[in-house]
């Protein structure tokens, strides 16, 4: 994608929050890990907050669920394009 010069200072702001949500969803992603799979191969714990995280079952069973629904999602939107494309 070619930026004209004219919009160079929107060029800049528009690629600022690209890598800012780019650098939150790193740094959430650890967490998200930890809190669906990991904490549940630790032993359990005296502290309440992580007690709680290690008997959550929702998070595990979240992303899977999830990934059925994200393929008919991408298959629609690859069925969207596909018709405005040759409309």
């Amino acid at each position: 994608m070619v930026v004209s010069g004219g919009n160079s200072s929107r060029s800049r702001t528009t690629t600022f929050w690209g890598w800012l949500f780019v650098g939150i969803g790193f740094f959430f992603l650890p967490g998200f890990l930890f809190t669906a799979f990991i904490s549940k191969l630790l032993p359990p714990s005296n502290y309440r907050l992580i007690a709680a995280i290690q008997n959550d079952r929702y998070y595990c069973y979240l992303v899977p669920l999830t990934l059925p629904l994200l393929v008919v999602a991408v298959y629609f939107h690859w069925l969207s394009m596909k018709l405005f494309k040759h409309a």
